[in-house]
């Protein structure tokens, strides 16, 4: 039932479908094997996840719907950051189930979100046009999203614009390591040839190890932080993290 519902279900129907399984699944899949860092709580395994042939096992905490890669950022912002703490306005693009309500919920954040469809967003819009003004927000997020626009640096520029100096964000994107340059093409329509080439059906770019360069590009100052150097390797099992994925912190110049 569930490879079934994320083959064909539009992404607002998953979204709405996936509240219900928060509802139960504390108790169907209660247990000690891994752990969601962003509840705490504990199950004997985890949900599969992913599209067509990428269906990956033990990916999807039936908590919070949270992935490895949400893990692995609740972990950078909880140990590495003054997020929880520091009053703050916040932009989240296309806001994760796992990080929206519990956002909202802190006292010391003013959190906007947005989305070109989403049900959980403030506002809807087009990324390359973020109609809000300029140096607004203290920190973005936006992750899991340029990989499905036409023109990502004209996004990224955005993403500069509406953050105030010295405002970062992180901007999570699906890549490939040992490639060198990001493989892409917006004019490619075809679902099957999409997912062949870019991973999924409606991707139209998969980053390489030019992705740094990209984001330096549109004006800001990147730090790579590799959680594999600062988390034990039972982390990774406990938590169910990706390894080898490094989180790219942007910081908008002061001058």
């Amino acid at each position: 039932m569930i490879r079934w519902a994320l083959r064909n279900l539009p992404r607002p129907w998953l979204i709405r479908l996936s509240y219900l399984v928060q509802w139960v699944a504390p108790v169907l899949w209660a247990g000690k094997r891994f752990t969601d860092p962003i509840d705490g709580r504990s199950y004997r395994r985890f949900l599969p996840y992913g599209y067509g042939n990428q269906i990956r096992e033990n990916a999807l905490a039936p908590g919070t719907n949270s992935l490895e890669r949400h893990r692995l950022l609740w972990l950078y912002l909880q140990r590495f950051t003054n997020f929880f703490e520091r009053p703050q306005h916040v932009l989240h693009i296309a806001p994760e189930q796992c990080f929206h309500g519990r956002f909202k919920r802190l006292s010391n954040l003013t959190v906007l979100t947005g989305d070109i469809e989403s049900p959980l967003a403030d506002l809807h819009f087009d990324l390359h046009h973020i109609p809000l003004e300029d140096n607004r927000f203290d920190v973005a997020f936006c992750n899991h999203v340029l990989e499905h626009v036409t023109d990502d640096a004209q996004c990224l520029r955005e993403l500069y614009r509406v953050l105030k100096p010295g405002g970062w964000g992180i901007f999570q994107v699906p890549f490939v390591p040992t490639q060198i340059s990001t493989d892409e093409d917006p004019s490619i329509t075809d679902p099957a040839e999409r997912e062949r080439r870019f991973g999924q059906y409606d991707h139209v770019r998969i980053y390489g190890q030019d992705y740094p360069e990209r984001l330096r590009a549109a004006g800001f100052d990147v730090e790579c932080i590799n959680m594999d150097q600062h988390l034990a390797p039972e982390d990774f099992e406990r938590y169910r993290l990706p390894m080898g994925e490094p989180l790219y912190i942007c910081r908008k110049p002061v001058a």
